[in-house]
C-alpha cells in the first residue's frame, strides 16, 4: 500500500508535546509493520522543514532530514508538477487550501493513491482518506 504523507503528519509524529503525536506515531509504527510505502512531495518537505525549524528547532529539522527523509518516495517537483498545482488551486478557489495541498492532491491522483498520512482535514473535503491507527 501506498500513503501519501503531509506536513502535518510529520510534524505530529516528530514533536512529542504535539496534540496527535501519539495518534501520529501509532499510525507511523503501523505503517513500518505493514511494509506501507510512504509517497511526499518536495514541497511538503520544504513545508515540514520549515515549520519545524521555526516552531521546534534545527535539531527536530535534522531529525527529519536524516531518520525520515531516507524512508521516503519522493516526487521532486518541477515545472510540470507546479503547473498542475496552480491549476488545481485556481479550479478548487479556496482560501485555505495550499499550493502545497493542491500538489499533494494532483500526486495523490496521478499515483492512485487514496489515503494521507495527516491530520489536515482539507485531504477528506478533498475525496482522501486519512490514515487511522489500526488497533
Amino acid at each position: 500500500m501506498i500513503v501519501f504523507a503531509d506536513t502535518s503528519g510529520f510534524f505530529a509524529f516528530l514533536v512529542k508535546n504535539d496534540h496527535m503525536h501519539v495518534r501520529a506515531e501509532n499510525i507511523f509504527r503501523s505503517f513500518a509493520e505493514s511494509n506501507t510505502q510512504l509517497l511526499t512531495s518536495s514541497y511538503v518537505l520544504l513545508e515540514t522543514a520549515a515549520l519545524l525549524q521555526r516552531r521546534v528547532g534545527m535539531e527536530a529539522v535534522l531529525d527529519f532530514q536524516y531518520k525520515i527523509m531516507p524512508l521516503l518516495d519522493i516526487i521532486w517537483v518541477d515545472a510540470h508538477w507546479h503547473e498542475k498545482a496552480v491549476n488545481r488551486l485556481v479550479a478548487i478557489n479556496q482560501k485555505r487550501v495550499s499550493l502545497v495541498d493542491c500538489l499533494s492532491f494532483v500526486i495523490m491522483d496521478a499515483k492512485d493513491v487514496h489515503t494521507a498520512f495527516s491530520f489536515d482535514k482539507h485531504f477528506e473535503k478533498n475525496g482522501y482518506a486519512l490514515a487511522e491507527y489500526q488497533e
